[in-house]
């Protein structure tokens, strides 16, 4: 639910599925701009995931006629994992970036608890932000603050520290 929630934060529509039967090891469907994204979640701390979990999802998203997908993990992705999904539109979510994403889900989740109703969502954010080129995340606009280039506008990852992926403003075509 927490995954779902911090899609919903990127502007994606979801549909939780998980929770057993023969989904094809599918857990989230995703849609945003009339695309279906499909997600597998894998809670292991411990353990890599391997490229067998990346191939099943691949296969499940051809079948399904999906858009792309992620792999979403607590804990990491083998190399193999990593080679597959490299030139495909499968993004993997290691555990560092799924703390980031789940930040992001807390730090509105105190908004909505402190103030009784949902902070209102930057646009700016969540609708025509273009995929972090790095992860694929909503981007945000931000403001330089130090640098050669202090004052000027860019799009920065809405999962920053997890992701540090960057575009300059003329970089939005999606």
């Amino acid at each position: 639910m927490l995954v779902g929630e911090a899609f919903r934060l990127q502007g994606f529509r979801v549909v939780e599925t998980g929770g057993g039967g023969a989904d094809g090891g599918v857990d989230l469907k995703l849609t945003r701009r009339g695309e279906t994204f499909l997600v597998q979640c894998k809670h292991w701390k411990a353990f890599k995931v391997g490229v067998d979990v990346v191939r099943e999802l691949y296969g499940v998203m051809a079948a399904n006629g999906a858009a792309g997908g992620f792999v979403v993990t607590s804990g990491r992705f083998t190399d193999e994992a990593k080679s597959f999904a490299k030139g495909r539109n499968l993004r993997l979510v290691d555990g560092a970036h799924l703390e980031g994403m789940l930040e992001q889900v807390r730090s509105e989740k105190q908004a909505v608890d402190l103030c009784g109703q949902p902070p209102p969502r930057d646009a700016k954010t969540l609708v025509g932000s273009p995929p972090c080129p790095t992860c694929g995340a909503a981007m945000t606009l931000r403001t330089a603050k130090r640098g050669s280039m202090t004052g000027s506008k860019f799009w920065g990852c809405s999962t920053y520290p997890a992701c540090r992926g960057t575009r300059s403003l003329t970089q939005t075509a999606l």
